[in-house]
């Protein structure tokens, strides 16, 4: 592939620059059915921070009958203790799960909650304000330990079990975590329903009701194969934190329905051609995801990854 290309045409309309919020060390492991090992996780991630991502989900802190998948997290976090300059939060579900990572060092942690009663009864065996009620006291310590508290919102356009989401209703459980005292939003299209109009409208809304666009990020799967676009759309609304998976990793082991995340090489990609910064050396990236496909036994899903990755 020639070395200018994609051609970049910057606009003035989009952000010049975008954080990636790189979730397939978790979000991604996490969906595979065989247990990755704790070494290659953390090679994985290692190769990740030399391909220039700054934010890597590295693992969570969930109950082992949960996510078997992530039941390493205390002998894989101490094997991160060499990346410097890189953020590396991790998911907590509970009280348990905070100590469990603040013994370890960690200091970015991320809760994962549900914007409908179908998800949080199937993925927290809780309803949604019994879940909230169980993560104000897990965002009121990370805070007093001056930790960064990430909020993810799964379901915000739509539910395998509901079907269509009211904005609404999504504007009050964003709202209710920003008051508990999260320092940023991860508004998740868990099952890739999205469409761009719906993100815009409810990227709007939020802001109206008083949540301001730079502490959302946005989270997309690909099910539709609507994800870019409706990065797009989240993009010329003005956010400029953008969660994706290397290769394409992962899904939703609650969700049946959700397929994989949007490819951060998809991703980068459209940004390039768009003028947008990341930071990211898309080749060192693909050779990362292509490495890992490998040890997987599977090609990548990513379509960025095939085409630079295709041998005659």
């Amino acid at each position: 592939m020639p070395t200018d290309l994609p051609m970049p045409v910057a606009s003035e309309e989009l952000p010049a620059r975008i954080r990636i919020h790189e979730v397939g060390a978790r979000d991604g492991l996490q969906n595979e059915k065989a247990v990755v090992p704790t070494e290659l996780k953390a090679e994985f991630i290692h190769r990740l921070a030399a391909a220039g991502l700054t934010t890597i989900e590295a693992t969570s802190f969930v109950h082992p009958d949960w996510v078997p998948q992530l039941a390493d997290a205390e002998q894989l976090f101490p094997l991160l203790g060499d990346i410097e300059g890189v953020r590396l939060p991790v998911l907590v579900p509970n009280a348990r799960g905070l100590d469990r990572a603040r013994a370890l060092g960690a200091r970015r942690i991320a809760i994962f909650g549900s914007v409908t009663e179908s998800f949080a009864k199937a993925n927290l065996n809780r309803t949604v304000d019994e879940s909230l009620a169980m993560f104000a006291p897990v965002v009121a310590k990370a805070r007093d330990e001056r930790m960064h508290v990430r909020g993810y919102l799964s379901m915000c356009f739509g539910d395998p079990w509901e079907g269509a989401v009211p904005i609404h209703q999504v504007v009050r459980v964003a709202k209710a975590m920003m008051e508990m005292g999260c320092d940023e939003l991860s508004l998740g299209d868990t099952i890739g329903v999205a469409t761009p109009g719906h993100v815009q409208s409810l990227l709007s809304q939020l802001n109206e009701e008083g949540v301001p666009t730079h502490v959302i990020g946005v989270h997309f799967h690909d099910t539709y194969g609507q994800a870019l676009a409706n990065t797009f759309a989240a993009l010329q609304h003005g956010v400029t934190t953008v969660d994706a998976s290397a290769g394409g990793l992962g899904g939703c082991p609650f969700a049946k329905s959700a397929t994989g995340n949007l490819a951060t090489e998809d991703l980068l990609w459209m940004l390039e051609g768009l003028g947008v910064h990341t930071g990211v050396d898309l080749g060192l990236l693909t050779a990362t995801s292509v490495w890992m496909a490998e040890r997987l036994g599977r090609p990548s899903p990513s379509r960025t990854v095939r085409a630079l990755s295709h041998k005659e």
